[in-house]
């Protein structure tokens, strides 16, 4: 079965799965829970509702869904043998659909479909078009107009982006619309403060104020102020591999084991995997408590949506989450993974801080004369 992070697979009773990044068991994705219709779930959470249809449906939001599907679906989930333990997912048989985000934009873009929303998407594309060598095959839709459930009044635009290079160029050219003061393309948190919305905050050691900051450096997020719609609009763009750029690895993997949990300083070797989902960032720890000063930790792997394109090459950073052990067939090694879980709100991934640092004063040893020079 060919998937790829932000296909949507659906069930028999309509729960709209996400793919979740691109390490799946044979014959199986493993997958987040995204929307649910209203015969077999509601809420209350106004965030929630998805009313472009007849039949509502409501979206989950943090674990929500992982918790939806283990109550009153267990059999949506697949056994993840590295880890020794089940995940939300579904195997090829229980997929009674699988919608696949650029086909649809394909179909949308060139369709004779019109309302106020899809012809402020057709707009904003177009208008990086103009200026940038990305053309439509470089793109796909998620969120309620994948699903067709999108209300013109209030719904946001939702867009992939595929490639590493692609990523790239569409930074570079959204950056110069932000620096026109007549575009109508603007980023959604050049005028952000942190009286806006997200308006729960629970990150322990991360400010909703340094959140704003990372998120307007980031450039994928973006608001249009559309003439069609009469409002600005949400313009979300999200990275996503292209099909020759994703490597399986389970098949590789014979175990994932969590080793402890860890503080550390790390400098960052690479960032171009860090625009995707999981977000990868090769490093070189600097500083960790002695216990892990001596092991081979070789990269940080980010599943928390803040956490993506957080920080860039050669960048110094503070890191806070799960120590894994990674044995595969051919080598082993150690990964920082933050994911839902235990300690969700206590994971950090940030740019280097002394006053930060000196939380850790009594715990964290330094393995680098390079970090010294930073203090």
């Amino acid at each position: 079965m060919k998937v790829r992070d932000r296909d949507a697979p659906v069930t028999r009773e309509g729960i709209i799965f996400r793919v979740y990044g691109y390490d799946h068991p044979p014959n199986s994705c493993v997958c987040d829970v995204e929307y649910a219709p209203e015969t077999i779930y509601k809420t209350d959470d106004p965030r929630a509702i998805r009313n472009g249809k007849k039949i509502k449906y409501y979206k989950f939001y943090f674990d929500g869904g992982l918790k939806f599907v283990r109550d009153h679906f267990p059999h949506y989930q697949v056994f993840c043998a590295p880890l020794r333990r089940k995940l939300v997912g579904l195997s090829e048989e229980q997929i009674l659909e699988l919608r696949r985000p650029d086909e649809k934009l394909a179909v949308l873009f060139n369709s004779d479909r019109d309302d106020p929303l899809l012809r402020t998407m057709r707009r904003v594309l177009n208008e990086i078009f103009e200026i940038s060598k990305l053309r439509i095959s470089d793109f796909g839709v998620f969120g309620s107009i994948l699903h067709d459930f999108y209300n013109p009044q209030y719904s946001d635009i939702d867009l992939i982006i595929y490639g590493r290079r692609e990523v790239q160029e569409l930074v570079e050219t959204l950056s110069s619309f932000y620096k026109n003061k007549n575009s109508r393309l603007r980023n959604e948190f050049e005028t952000w403060d942190p009286s806006m919305p997200p308006f729960h905050w629970n990150f322990k050691n991360y400010s909703k104020a340094e959140y704003g900051w990372y998120q307007k450096r980031k450039k994928i997020y973006a608001v249009y102020n559309s003439p069609y719609l009469g409002r600005t609009v949400k313009v979300e763009f999200e990275p996503v591999r292209k099909w020759d750029e994703i490597i399986n690895e389970y098949t590789e993997l014979e175990e994932i084991r969590v080793v402890g949990w860890i503080k550390a300083v790390v400098r960052i070797i690479d960032d171009v995997d860090s625009y995707f989902m999981p977000s990868i960032y090769p490093i070189e720890v600097l500083e960790t408590s002695s216990e892990f000063l001596d092991k081979n930790i070789t990269r940080i792997v980010s599943y928390v949506e803040e956490f993506r394109m957080q920080l860039k090459k050669d960048e110094i950073g503070i890191v806070e989450g799960r120590l894994e052990k990674v044995v595969r067939k051919k080598d082993e090694f150690y990964q920082i993974t933050l994911t839902y879980g235990e300690n969700y709100f206590n994971q950090v991934l940030k740019l280097y801080d002394k006053k930060y640092s000196k939380i850790y004063a009594m715990s964290i040893k330094s393995r680098s004369r390079y970090f010294y020079s930073l203090v």
